[in-house]
């Protein structure tokens, strides 16, 4: 599946926030279920029941999103609409309460991946797929290269717009037009530290991350000693899923828009596993691929992921997608 973009959305900036902000989203009716976590935590999970027997999708979202995301909504209509059934996992603090624990969530959350998979498959004997967005997809292609054959559990999986090199994302972040979604990321962060702060009062420097102005200066302060890196450089580097696709076993497509703001084009990993489908298409921003006239849709997207969790891509059409232009 190709994807052409509408004559109305020209650019890279237009294709992410566009979809994100202005075409309405389906209505889905959540079930919510709430997980005790191992380290005396919690994670609310919303569940979409479908028809007994069918596939059961698993979706993991990206930096501060969550069930309510456009990409989110999108994917769970139409699975609905199948007679499937899925779930959307919330990351710490991402599912509108703070979490218990000092820490909250980052890109290479693949103990928690692993966790809540396993947990779900234990219910779900099936046909199992697992869907990781942005920040999310990133998390979900750590655990898929570190778990290797024993990420078998799952039939198929996708990653879509995923920070797949932490620090060149990082740096795109910081410049130009693109520090306005900096912003938008720091000012739902920031408070959700104050109140982190509020549970434990010494557990990173309350100045310094309020004096925060992009990702790298953040997770210096909170997201890298929170869970375990040393600094934000030890964290983009370790974290980043560029380093585990020659070692994912499972059917896997990564799907990355070369114009995506959050990670350019020109720093896609072009190396992978023969399981994996590497598919780079020119167009289509950051999780936007929205089609059709004024106001536009959001199906693309959940089509082109369905298409590949049910169908595959032969490992012969890797290099074709790599090199089209």
């Amino acid at each position: 599946m190709t994807y052409n973009p509408p004559r109305w959305l020209p650019s890279g900036h237009l294709q992410t926030i566009y979809p994100a902000t202005c075409i309405a989203k389906p209505v889905i009716g959540y079930r919510r279920e709430r997980w005790d976590a191992p380290d005396g935590d919690f994670v609310d999970v919303d569940f979409v029941d479908g028809q007994p027997g069918q596939p059961f999708i698993v979706l993991f979202h990206g930096l501060e999103g969550s069930s309510d995301s456009h990409y989110s909504r999108a994917l769970m209509a139409d699975i609905a609409a199948r007679g499937w059934s899925g779930a959307v996992p919330h990351f710490r603090g991402c599912s509108g309460e703070m979490n218990l624990a000092p820490r909250f969530y980052h890109s290479g959350d693949a103990a928690e991946v692993n966790w809540i998979l396993r947990r779900l498959r234990a219910r779900h004997q099936g046909i199992f797929y697992v869907v990781g967005v942005s920040l999310g997809g990133n998390a979900l292609l750590r655990w898929l290269g570190e778990s290797q054959h024993q990420a078998e559990i799952v039939d198929a999986a996708c990653a879509i717009s995923a920070p797949l090199d932490l620090a060149q994302g990082g740096v795109a972040l910081a410049s130009g037009l693109n520090r306005l979604y900096t912003r938008m990321f720091l000012q739902t962060l920031k408070p959700k530290c104050l109140h982190k702060l509020q549970q434990y009062p010494d557990l990173f420097d309350r100045d310094r991350m309020l004096r925060a102005r992009d990702l790298y200066e953040f997770d210096n302060v909170v997201t890298a000693p929170l869970h375990g890196y040393r600094d934000t450089n030890d964290y983009w580097d370790r974290a980043s899923a560029k380093h585990v696709l020659t070692d994912i076993t499972v059917p896997t497509l990564v799907l990355n828009a070369r114009n995506d703001p959050f990670l350019p084009g020109h720093h896609l990993p072009r190396r992978a596993s023969s399981s994996v489908t590497l598919d780079y298409p020119m167009e289509g921003g950051h999780v936007g691929f929205a089609v059709g006239a004024l106001p536009g849709r959001l199906t693309w997207l959940p089509q082109r992921v369905i298409s590949f969790l049910q169908n595959g891509d032969s490992s012969a059409n890797q290099k074709n997608y790599l090199d089209r232009s």
